[in-house]
């Protein structure tokens, strides 16, 4: 069962960044949408890499890693009543709204509860940079696919999917994988780690993105890329 221990001052401090971080993003996107009628599509994916982005500074603003687990999964009931009340519209169009905002939160939660750093109860140890791969590969890979595909997409594959975007899925995830295991440096992988699990991880970001529909490609993406490589043995 799943504890949480005594909050330390520096986890507090943690937790109050976060939320006021999410807080301030979704209201100057929010605002800047209404202000200047900035398409929905646009902020949407605005606020999906800066969410994502900040998931890897995560790694370094918390000490005691049950909070990490904790703060992301509140934001899957946060999400959740969000896109049913219609709150941010910045965030949730008022037709075409999926759950992707909630797989988004539950595949980083979950991941990170995962492959975490401190708990001894069988679970893999200090191999969080398998998250990472994933969670990178769901912000910047679908990102880039949805826009670039929105744009310049015209040779469509599995229905509203296109071979532009995918291929953008591709290129992006290959340089996003590596940048962020880079700068995480992890003791276990070699060098021609960096590129094989960035090929690995692009391929299977790629897949999973073009036949994931409505949404449910935050949640296949990441934990797809994850546990694809850990089952490879990275």
């Amino acid at each position: 069962m799943f504890f949480l221990p005594p909050p330390t001052f520096k986890t507090l401090k943690a937790l109050v960044i976060s939320y006021l971080y999410a807080s301030t993003l979704l209201l100057t996107v929010e605002i800047i949408q209404r202000t200047f009628k900035i398409s929905i599509h646009i902020t949407r994916k605005v606020i999906h890499v800066l969410s994502g982005l900040f998931m890897f500074f995560l790694l370094y603003l918390f000490e005691q890693w049950e909070y990490v687990v904790f703060l992301t999964g509140s934001f899957v009931i946060i999400n959740y009543i969000f896109l049913r009340m219609r709150m941010v519209r910045s965030m949730d169009p008022l037709n075409g709204a999926t759950l992707g905002t909630v797989y988004f939160a539950f595949s980083c939660a979950f991941l990170f509860g995962w492959f975490n750093k401190d708990w001894e109860r069988g679970f893999p140890r200090g191999r969080e940079y398998l998250a990472i791969a994933g969670i990178m590969a769901m912000t910047f890979g679908d990102a880039s696919a949805s826009i670039i595909g929105r744009k310049y997409g015209t040779h469509r594959v599995m229905g509203r999917k296109t071979i532009e975007g995918s291929l953008a899925n591709f290129v992006v995830t290959m340089v996003a994988v590596p940048f962020f295991w880079y700068i995480l440096s992890p003791p276990t992988l070699a060098t021609r780690d960096y590129f094989t699990g960035a090929l690995i991880s692009a391929s299977v970001s790629t897949c999973l993105e073009a036949i994931s529909p409505m949404g449910s490609d935050n949640l296949t993406v990441p934990l797809g890329v994850a546990f694809t490589l850990s089952r490879l043995g990275y």
